[in-house]
């Protein structure tokens, strides 16, 4: 016997198991604005799904209507500010967090119905991990090993994520990028399906940021499905192969870094700061200029034509007796497509 959903056909026993659940929620309007082109290719190749998800403190709605899906092996970003939404989505996922409306699949799971079901299946790292300071390194692996029914071997984890000097060392004692290194492999121990990273660089400096930067390259290269949150533009771009852009608690674009980049396209972005203000509308009538938005006291032009732009901003301000305090150029980034759609800069 087969059941007829969005012009498809399915058996029982696959519409009861995976499709029920989310009928009503997935159409194919929902279908179309996640980008893909039917409720099949959804349900039989997405690793990950949530749809209409709503999560509410109190009166404050922090996340509100995101839906998105993630294929197996793919790099998926949340990028966005702080308080945009991404912790609350991501631990809403991870079983941490009860929804408050929509649906939500990890590995074809209800995270709230099969807790101990997706803990085998999903490895994590929060924002802040918190060990005991006297907890050795080694213990940690091993301690975390025994909470799964499968693990790897955590002697190659600590060589694998340069521990192994540090094995025997307290927890208190290690670097930033030591402890942020230790809880990846802690997230690691049960060989997951999905990693979840939240603000996997936040806080550490540079050259730590670089060497996190290569494990997640090491683990996207293995064809691990990975979802991480961030405010750093470089990290989105660097990282995800697709990109979902969330302010306010609702998802605003979503592709691939260059789709959204290339709403910016074949135009050059020329950053200045003013010492007195200048209406957008001016500045979008100089020569050679596309647009002109203001974000947090920034002007931001997209040029066609970058020469001419910045000689007649310079006449023009001239003329207006203002003075020109600063001045960036760059080629366009998913922060212009940001400051497109909210009016504002990603911040930290």
């Amino acid at each position: 016997m087969f059941i007829e959903f969005c012009n498809l056909k399915f058996n029982v026993e696959t519409y009861e198991a995976e499709i029920a659940p989310f009928a009503g929620c997935y159409g194919l309007e929902v279908a179309r604005n996640l980008e893909y082109h039917g409720c099949f290719e959804i349900m039989s190749n997405s690793v990950l799904q949530v749809v209409d998800l709503v999560k509410r403190y109190g009166e404050v709605e922090a996340v509100r209507g995101i839906s998105f899906a993630v294929q197996e092996g793919e790099v998926f970003g949340l990028l966005g500010p702080n308080g945009a939404g991404k912790t609350s989505t991501i631990e809403v996922l991870e079983g941490l967090r009860v929804p408050d409306g929509g649906h939500v699949s990890v590995c074809g799971l209800d995270p709230q119905k099969s807790p101990n079901e997706l803990r085998n299946v999903i490895g994590a790292t929060l924002q802040a991990t918190s060990l005991p300071e006297k907890l050795r390194v080694s213990e940690a692996i091993h301690l975390f090993a025994g909470f799964y029914r499968k693990n790897r071997n955590p002697d190659e984890l600590l060589k694998r994520f340069g521990l192994e000097e540090k094995r025997s060392a307290f927890y208190g004692t290690l670097s930033g990028g030591q402890k942020q290194r230790l809880a990846l492999a802690l997230a690691l121990v049960n060989d997951p399906r999905v990693l979840f990273l939240d603000e996997p660089t936040a806080g550490l400096d540079p050259q730590v940021r670089r060497e996190i930067y290569d494990i997640i390259e090491e683990l996207k290269r293995e064809k691990k499905t990975i979802v991480l949150t961030t405010h750093y533009i470089e990290e989105a771009e660097k990282l995800c192969d697709r990109v979902a852009i969330v302010d306010h608690g609702k998802l605003i674009a979503t592709g691939t870094p260059k789709e959204l980049k290339g709403r910016s396209a074949n135009t050059t972005r020329v950053e200045v700061r003013l010492a007195k203000p200048a209406t957008k509308e001016t500045l979008r009538n100089l020569d050679g200029v596309v647009d002109a938005l203001e974000a947090d006291g920034i002007y931001v032009l997209h040029c066609q034509r970058t020469a001419p732009a910045i000689v007649a901003l310079v006449k023009h301000l001239e003329a207006e007796n203002n003075e020109l305090v600063s001045l960036e150029i760059a080629t366009p980034s998913l922060e212009d497509v940001f400051i497109e759609l909210t009016g504002r800069r990603l911040r930290d």
